[in-house]
């Protein structure tokens, strides 16, 4: 396995591919992330992420059967491994972690820089 860190864009594909279950090809993960996160993304950073996240060890991938609809052509199906699950879990704690480490009050004494909004 080559690396345990996530990025936010691998997590999100990550999270994506165990969500879609086994619909989980490169342009139905594509179409997800823009209906979910509300961003665009190019299928070439989306077919990226699921090289780097299977060299990583997070993901594995099947062939489908041919289908009529694609001209006879096959899709690449992803699935989360155990690796994967265990990083999502990792990556998971560590934001709950920091989150309940926020004291209430500095929500509250928040001062946002005029530029930002």
């Amino acid at each position: 396995m080559k690396g345990s860190y996530l990025g936010e864009f691998e997590e999100i594909i990550l999270l994506l591919v165990a969500m879609m279950n086994d619909d989980a090809y490169g342009l139905a993960i594509k179409d997800q992330f823009e209906q979910q996160t509300g961003r665009s993304s190019a299928i070439g950073a989306v077919h990226s992420a699921l090289n780097r996240l299977e060299k990583k060890g997070f993901v594995d991938s099947k062939m489908a059967d041919a289908t009529s609809e694609r001209g006879g052509r096959r899709k690449r199906i992803f699935f989360v491994t155990a690796a994967g699950k265990s990083a999502l879990e990792t990556s998971r704690q560590l934001r709950n972690k920091l989150w309940d480490q926020i004291p209430e009050l500095s929500w509250k004494g928040l001062k946002l820089n005029p530029v930002w909004l």
